[in-house]
């Protein structure tokens, strides 16, 4: 094979990435980085999205150790240069479709790929959870990873869980993903838009869908609505920029809306991994078991 092609992997945009050798240093958007990690593969650098501060979200990174990890930082504070500042031979992103990619600029992502291979994954609504998992896992064994036999192991017990509670027969609570806007208000997941969302459907699973709104991934709505759901389940966005729970202590509608539910951590970019999938789905499944006076 000729050097120029040792290596060689084609992304979501059917961009063909290749480089003489397996890539090592990776620069990645802190999502695919830690799936990546979930894998066994540690990134050289993470970068942010325009919704990142001056340092990392550790939600987003999951499981992903990021004592002496370098953070190049997110939004406009995001170049070429800064990305690359570190001589990564690869860099891995995601787009939410149309092969845009997310997090960086388009002239940046352009002169990037002019001067290392760049990765895009795709983890949009076009996609099924499994298939993201599956093209993050497809990369990962690219770059030498073996197969996550354990945690395949684990997600089909978690959704054997599901499925389970889903069908047996006892009334199920409706689930009601949400992430905190202000004191206000809060931004209603539309279940279809989201990929983990729309597996808990397939499950079974009762989800709250939003009507009406112009917005595609969310509809706005104000805490009073939010409490007349009334919703077993509340999967509470946890990530850094959405609103703090502990800030509406005081919120007589969130306490309305909170007593009567079990709230679950949802992170919205949760690393693509059957691991990280399969503890989100066990977190689930005892909130909806608890909701129901049961378990499994």
């Amino acid at each position: 094979m000729d050097r120029q092609t040792d290596w060689q992997f084609l992304d979501d945009r059917g961009h063909l990435a290749t480089y003489d050798r397996r890539p090592e240093r990776v620069v990645a958007y802190i999502q695919a980085g830690a799936t990546l990690w979930e894998h066994g593969i540690r990134p050289a650098g993470l970068f942010g999205s325009n919704h990142d501060g001056d340092g990392p979200d550790p939600v987003k990174a999951g499981s992903l150790p990021l004592d002496g990890l370098g953070y190049l930082g997110s939004g406009t504070a995001l170049d070429a240069d800064v990305v690359l500042r570190d001589d990564p031979d690869l860099v891995v992103a995601v787009t939410y479709g149309g092969g845009q990619v997310y997090g960086l600029d388009p002239d940046t992502a352009k002169h990037i790929e002019e001067r290392v291979p760049l990765v895009v994954l795709d983890v949009g609504q076009g996609q099924s959870l499994g298939d993201v998992r599956a093209r993050f896992a497809a990369l990962a064994r690219a770059l030498g990873a073996a197969q996550d036999t354990a945690g395949a192991i684990a997600l089909a017990r978690a959704t054997a869980r599901l499925r389970t509670l889903a069908h047996d027969g006892a009334p199920r609570p409706a689930l009601l993903a949400l992430s905190p806007a202000s004191a206000e208000s809060a931004y209603l997941a539309r279940p279809q838009s989201w990929p983990d969302l729309r597996e808990l459907t397939a499950f079974g699973l009762d989800l709250v869908s939003p009507q009406g709104g112009s917005g595609i991934n969310w509809f706005t709505a104000d805490w009073s609505h939010v409490a007349e759901l009334s919703a077993g389940v509340l999967l509470v966005d946890a990530r850094a920029n959405a609103y703090p729970l502990d800030a509406l202590d005081g919120n007589p509608a969130w306490r309305e809306a909170a007593s009567g539910a079990q709230v679950v951590a949802w992170n919205p970019e949760a690393p693509c991994s059957d691991g990280a999938h399969a503890r989100f789905f066990d977190r689930v499944a005892d909130a909806v078991g608890a909701a129901t006076g049961g378990g499994t």
